[in-house]
């Protein structure tokens, strides 16, 4: 008997219940998708937009943040199998106009090892001092929500910075690196990089509800609201950010997409339709000295080992973006996957607490039941004597 493409909510009763927790925990609003052995499940909790009923939609568009890395990644790699570009090639040979330090390499861009200031976050350097970049959080980026910035003007600012450590040395996660692999698709190719994101990515997998939207405030077609949580003058503010104009995050976390398209692309990405096998390989190879709440980083990607009882290895990348969460994992052969956006509300959360909590119960749920062990075709782990 075929297996039915969605399963109805109830028949996946513990799914249902994980996303409520997170709802329960105060955020807005989740839409969660599974698919696996067993069909596609779908599922909302919470509220599309505050002060109304209706659940967010599981066909929704949401910003997915930094989940935005991983189709930059995958796109500098199809250039790198096409011999456009040479991994671990200097940068500079690309992009002479920033007088880079030679050192670092296309292939220490995408794994964050380039030691570059980090435009968006700011950095905090050895000795303790907090240098910081363009608003990205609180009133200074409400207040900044609709400008404009030029993915350049973000890297000359970065520039400007002292770098956080030599080339190659250590780890540490920059927004910098990505709109600089951004800058060197369009160098490349010679198209605008959303141009190209289309021809390599969207197009090829008919991605249809994902797209890189530049400039551009809103977003189209169904979808729910995200809202951010801010102090002023001792005083607690909401606002509704839905509309933003993401060119402040460029290359590193701009684009749009839904759970169905994720799941799509990455399970594309890893049954190895998108780039050979031996960059899919590097893409996996974990840096010694990354690592958090996600995994260890490859190139693009998180590895992370789900622990005993559970289906081993999985593979995502996770973003954030000012209202909106984006969750995307897999397997490694790309047959089970779990996509998800989280909208943030109007409660008080302690995201360090909360968070990586709510993260983890959920992927036990998705990873580490009888029914994705069984799904998947993990083995349980014999007793000891």
């Amino acid at each position: 008997m075929a297996v039915p493409k969605a399963a109805a909510g109830q028949d996946r009763p513990e799914l249902q219940k994980a996303i409520q927790e997170l709802v329960d925990a105060g955020y807005a609003g989740m839409q969660m998708r599974v698919n696996d052995q067993r069909g596609e499940w779908v599922g909302s909790a919470g509220v599309r937009k505050l002060g109304q009923s209706a659940k967010p939609p599981t066909n929704g568009r949401f910003r997915v943040g930094s989940t935005t890395k991983n189709f930059v990644a995958t796109l500098v790699l199809q250039l790198v199998a096409d011999g456009k570009v040479r991994l671990d090639g200097p940068l500079a040979d690309y992009l002479p106009e920033f007088k880079l330090d030679r050192r670092i390499t296309v292939r220490m861009l995408l794994q964050h090892t380039s030691g570059l200031f980090n435009f968006a976050g700011g950095e905090v350097y050895d000795d303790g001092t907090y240098v910081p970049g363009i608003p990205w959080q609180g009133k200074e980026w409400v207040d900044k929500r609709f400008h404009t910035y030029q993915p350049e003007e973000l890297v000359r600012l970065a520039l400007s910075k002292p770098a956080k450590f030599e080339p190659g040395t250590n780890w540490s996660y920059s927004n910098t690196n990505y709109v600089l692999a951004r800058l060197l698709i369009e160098k490349v190719t010679g198209q605008p990089y959303d141009e190209e994101m289309k021809r390599r990515i969207l197009r090829p997998l008919r991605l249809r509800d994902t797209m890189v939207p530049g400039t551009r405030t809103n977003i189209p077609g169904p979808h729910a609201h995200g809202y951010h949580r801010y102090e002023e003058a001792g005083q607690w503010k909401v606002v509704d950010v839905t509309r933003q104009n993401p060119s402040w995050i460029s290359g590193a976390g701009e684009m749009i997409s839904t759970t169905e398209d994720l799941h799509t692309f990455f399970s594309a990405l890893n049954s190895g339709k998108l780039i050979p096998a031996k960059l899919l390989a590097e893409m996996r190879k974990p840096h010694p000295k990354s690592g958090g709440l996600f995994g260890r980083y490859g190139l693009g990607l998180y590895v992370q080992d789900t622990g005993p009882n559970c289906v081993g290895t999985i593979l995502n990348h996770n973003g954030s973006n000012n209202g909106y969460g984006a969750l995307m994992y897999s397997t490694p052969d790309g047959k089970m996957t779990m996509t998800a956006s989280i909208t943030m509300g109007d409660a008080a959360i302690d995201q360090a607490q909360v968070f990586p909590k709510a993260l983890e119960k959920l992927l036990k749920k998705v990873f580490c039941s009888r029914q994705a062990e069984s799904a998947y075709g993990a083995k349980p782990a014999q007793p000891t004597s």
